[in-house]
């Protein structure tokens, strides 16, 4: 039998870094939907703390994949050992309305003690541990980068890749052919497509992203890196869910490598006094990594989500360093890349990575 390159971490099972750890509950998880002001917290922590929190992909679990994990992975050699028992278990309550919900199971409500609507709630990706050797990427619905050109038969093309180790380390592949004699490999790059801040009204879909955060898939929330939210509802009732392992900007099949992590996240509160200074108006969540200051935009139709962007990078330049809207439009425009989220989530995201570096004093 193969060796899997990364262990499995079944529930309770392998590293919890924090001192709180949320399993996933598959009787009262939400799966297609986010919290809501009215949703109970699995979880309260103060700020500063953090928590462990496991979560389960929706690939391998839908039903156009057999809702039946085990079988569906052992189709592509996978042992009934490796896959994992919550996702076994969450497939079996059925607890998903395939007609009017998303795909992805959230882990949480996270509720942070004190947080109150116009505070910012920062979320801290401290770790991200694969809990699987193996992923899939699948292109559905008609709602690629290329919808009415694939998939090419109307039906779910589900790619099964997994991870390989190799002397540069661990690689995600997939095969050039069915034959799978051959393939590409590329970079593992874990983060977590969704992370938001529980809204008023009904629940929403778990699709399309927006201010709350949600399923924003900016790949650069990787380990380190900081999400920037503006609180909601008291309490916040922060949420995680759509684990990637890899992704590339733009997402253009529909999903990319969906495979299941355990994240530390780490949960920070600033009082809307102080938000103010830092962020401005939080129209749109804003992630933050040593190197860049990433504000961004979203909208139905790619060119006005690129504008969003803008002119919430425009906003966030003056709030954080004071500068001009129309220097800061010109040093837009000279120094900053805009990159495209993704584009198959309904609502379209674009992301600008803006160097911090580039406005802090020289030594002298």
């Amino acid at each position: 039998m193969t060796i899997p390159a990364i262990p499995t971490l079944q529930p309770g099972a392998g590293p919890i870094r924090a001192e709180r750890y949320l399993p996933v509950d598959p009787e009262s998880v939400l799966w297609g939907r986010l919290p809501n002001a009215d949703d109970r917290p699995a979880i309260t922590v103060r700020p500063g703390e953090s928590v462990t929190i496991d979560t389960v992909s929706h690939e391998g679990i839908l039903p156009d994949q057999g809702s039946d994990p085990r079988a569906f992975f052992a189709t592509h050699g996978v042992a009934a050992e490796h896959v994992l028992d919550d996702a076994v278990a969450i497939a079996r309550t059925g607890r998903r309305d395939p007609g009017s919900d998303g795909p992805h199971v959230v882990s949480g409500p996270v509720a942070v003690v004190g947080a109150r609507p116009g505070d910012v709630l920062t979320m801290t990706v401290v770790e991200t541990l694969p809990r699987v050797h193996y992923g899939v990427v699948s292109n559905r619905h008609g709602r690629g980068a290329l919808h009415g050109e694939y998939p090419v038969d109307g039906t779910t093309v589900s790619v099964f890749a997994d991870v390989v180790d190799s002397p540069a380390g661990l690689r995600g592949r997939i095969p050039l052919t069915t034959a799978r004699e051959r393939f590409a490999r590329f970079p593992l790059a874990p983060f977590l497509g969704i992370m938001g801040v529980a809204t008023t009204g009904e629940r929403r879909h778990s699709v399309p992203p927006g201010r709350h955060g949600g399923n924003i898939d900016v790949n650069l929330l990787q380990a380190g890196t900081q999400l920037h939210l503006p609180v909601l509802v008291p309490g916040a009732l922060a949420y995680v869910g759509d684990p990637h392992f890899a992704q590339g900007d733009g997402e253009v099949a529909l999903t990319a490598m969906e495979a299941s992590l355990r994240a530390t996240v780490r949960f920070d509160l600033t009082p809307a006094d102080e938000a103010a200074s830092r962020f401005g108006d939080l129209v749109w969540p804003v992630a933050e990594t040593q190197e860049y200051l990433v504000p961004t935009g979203m909208d139905p139709d790619l060119d006005e989500a690129v504008r969003e962007c803008v002119r919430h990078a425009v906003a966030i330049l003056g709030a954080r360093w004071g500068m001009e809207p129309h220097l800061a439009y010109a040093y837009l425009s000279a120094a900053t890349d805009f990159d495209i989220s993704q584009v198959v989530d309904l609502v379209t995201g674009v992301h600008a990575r803006i160097r911090k570096a580039d406005f802090e004093e020289p030594a002298r």
